[in-house]
């Protein structure tokens, strides 16, 4: 009986509500992020078009940058009204994962959708995967807040699976979706994180497989490449490539965090919506001279893939623009991901070295190659995630042959970032997020006790699966008296009704930080 009772508590209290939030989730996040997309190619078709003719028609650009003037001010305006549309889509996410920002989910969602599409049109070098991912962050909550708000614990594993599926469904790599909660949002490996990535990320492939042809959107992100197959001889290609795009990323990095302090410590007195139009304004200017310069960074991509005719001067001053008005709009909070044109950079970079290895006698049927390693260092040593990198070489990037080198190329990247001590852009913009968020306030420590009620969340978990508020740590678990001799299939680690916690925690909102502990260990009965 008593076996069986455990058998009972694991599914009711962990395997079933894993199964319905993560499907709940998976497919309502694969059916918004669809309809995203598809509006998003249309929007990125006419910024096109609208580029094209002002190229040709150059007195619409005063036109424009007059318009985008106006836009500034409405985009600061609903930034000041909804800040956590704010920047970029995956490290708001990755806050919210760990428990580190809280925010409003439908207007989150509203907000998120409508303003990237906004960005989009106007060219801005921002990615689509970004505000994929804060929008399944979003229906995450929604999907608990909605069907079962007294499940409250539930909350952040709902989250974590609408980031990776939307993760999943806006870049066509399922696997790469679920290693994202793994290595990137929780920086853990727990059963309870992967079981409900997991779900999500199925139920919305399964869903995009079957809506994403009604809608004319296709699944992948890059069609099927055809890569040649490196021999143990070429091992020194990933090496070099690895090395070179590794110390890219630390300048690149390094870049980053002198252009936040320009705009936000030198020139922190100048309003928000004047810093978004010299965003708005330079991407016109030079959208106007050459659309290598602006947008999402995929055609880009794409185009550098099937071909290598552009010139190297062109493609030096490409990865300055776009480097330069990529950091100039991250640093000043225009919605848009990081993702897609870090991925650009990456390609760029690599398709200069390519031209530059041909031309020194490199066979020329390597370029692709060296492309896709270079984007795939770019992404490890960037975003500081190489086995996320390793994975989407595989998924999306069709090197299920070159294996052995995307790991090689992989590593050698992120060992150099490591070696300079270059934080991730995630983290460098989570961490400038807190700062905006918590200004002056002061924090409060706090060293206490609770008590597991029976029935609550923590009951028959390991401290590993629970997601504590942010910056709590359980010091100690002293066990029932009744108990204290029990053994339970993990060896005595998973949580018990009755157990007392030791518990620290440092908080800029104890009232907050106390429901989301309540909602795990139970109300206590000193509240």
């Amino acid at each position: 009986m008593k076996k069986l009772s455990v058998y009972k508590n694991f599914f009711l209290n962990l395997i079933f509500p894993a199964f319905i939030f993560g499907s709940i989730t998976g497919i309502l996040t694969s059916v918004v992020v669809t309809l995203y997309k598809l509006i998003a190619k249309y929007i990125i078709e006419w910024s096109t078009q609208i580029y094209l003719y002002m190229k040709e028609h150059l007195y619409i650009l005063p036109i424009a940058i007059i318009v985008s003037f106006g836009l500034s001010f409405l985009f600061a305006y609903i930034y000041k009204k909804i800040p956590n549309i704010r920047g970029g889509g995956i490290p708001t996410s990755i806050g919210i994962l760990r428990g580190i920002i809280t925010f409003k989910w439908l207007r989150t969602l509203i907000g998120t959708f409508l303003l990237s599409l906004a960005s989009f049109l106007i060219g801005v070098p921002l990615g689509n995967e970004g505000p994929s991912v804060q929008i399944g962050t979003a229906i995450g909550r929604g999907s608990v807040s909605i069907f079962a708000n007294k499940h409250k614990a539930w909350d952040r594993y709902a989250m974590t699976g609408g980031a990776c599926a939307g993760f999943s469904v806006a870049t066509g790599a399922p696997v790469s979706g679920i290693m994202f909660a793994v290595e990137e949002a929780h920086q853990r490996i727990s059963p309870m994180i992967v079981i409900v990535a997991s779900v999500s990320v199925m139920f919305s492939r399964i869903t995009s497989e079957l809506i994403s042809p009604i809608f004319g959107v296709s699944i992948s992100l890059f069609p099927k490449l055809t890569l040649p197959s490196l021999q143990i001889k070429n091992v020194w290609l990933p090496l070099v490539v690895g090395i070179i795009v590794g110390l890219f990323a630390v300048i690149f990095l390094y870049y980053y965090r002198a252009i936040y302090a320009l705009f936000n410590k030198l020139l922190k007195k100048i309003p928000h919506a004047y810093k978004i139009f010299i965003v708005f304004a330079l991407t016109l200017i030079f959208g106007a001279i050459s659309l290598h310069y602006v947008s999402t960074g995929h055609h880009l991509i794409e185009e550098l893939l099937t071909d290598n005719k552009i010139a190297i001067i062109s493609l030096i001053l490409i990865l300055l623009v776009r480097s330069t008005l990529t950091l100039f709009a991250s640093s000043n909070s225009v919605t848009g991901g990081l993702f897609l044109p870090i991925m650009a950079l990456g390609a760029v970079l690599s398709s200069m070295l390519a031209k530059a290895l041909i031309f020194i006698g490199l066979d020329s049927s390597y370029y692709t190659i060296i492309l896709v390693l270079g984007i795939t260092a770019c992404i490890s040593s960037m975003m500081k995630t190489p086995l996320t990198a390793i994975i989407f070489a595989v998924e999306a990037l069709s090197c299920y042959e070159n294996i052995i080198y995307v790991v090689i190329v992989s590593a050698v990247a992120y060992v150099i970032a490591e070696m300079f001590r270059a934080e991730s852009i995630n983290d460098t913009v989570i961490e400038h997020r807190i700062h905006e968020i918590n200004g002056v306030r002061q924090s409060k420590a706090v060293d206490t006790y609770v008590t597991i009620k029976k029935k609550a969340f923590a009951v028959g978990k390991q401290i590993r699966d629970i997601f504590w508020p942010s910056n709590l740590l359980v010091l100690s678990v002293k066990k029932d008296e009744k108990r204290e001799n029990e053994v339970d299939q993990y060896g005595g680690k998973a949580l018990l009704d009755g157990d007392t916690l030791h518990i620290r925690y440092i908080t800029y909102d104890e009232k907050q930080t106390l429901e989301e502990l309540y909602a795990i260990v139970g109300e206590q009965d000193n509240t």
